[in-house]
């Protein structure tokens, strides 16, 4: 059984490469941008080869193998929907509602996502986002403490 990492997608620079992230990922486990899991032959480069060496000599599996582990960064919300482990914390909303507006708006769950109320941001100040996010600390607590529930096997987090 394999074991659930969970994302933490905190701030401007955190959201922007975790976006990036997750389009990989899907990618690479042949996941739509709606969290839609694709037909065997819509997967790009691993469906012609679903097995791919790596320089140790090893390999890598792609979403047409068996060895195919979705559960570790995705969880199954229905027969076909995958969503990710993800949560997408931010003071500012800019980043996330670029998030929301893209393509991938229908791959999150909307109940991962924390926008600080007042809407203005750290502003590059440390000590200014260190007070504001002691203000919402138990909300956000609440959504990890939440997400780490859904999990059988949790094995860490990645910030």
């Amino acid at each position: 059984m394999p074991r659930e990492i969970i994302t933490l997608q905190v701030g401007q620079c955190g959201n922007q490469v975790g976006t990036e992230f997750w389009k990989q990922l899907c990618q690479e486990h042949g996941i739509s941008k709606q969290g839609i899991l694709e037909p065997q032959h819509q997967l790009g480069a691993f469906s012609s080869s679903a097995e791919k060496s790596t320089p140790g000599g090893g390999s890598l599996l792609g979403a047409s193998a068996g060895g195919d582990r979705k559960d570790v960064f995705f969880y199954q919300a229905d027969d076909e929907h995958y969503v990710p482990r993800a949560l997408l914390l931010d003071l500012e909303p800019r980043v996330i509602n670029s998030i929301q507006n893209s393509d991938l708006r229908s791959l999150f769950n909307h109940e991962n996502v924390f926008v600080a109320d007042h809407g203005g941001g750290a502003g590059n100040n440390w000590a200014s986002g260190y007070a504001q996010a002691e203000s919402v600390q138990e909300d956000i607590l609440e959504m990890i403490d939440r997400e780490a529930d859904g999990s059988d096997r949790l094995e860490g987090f990645v910030l």
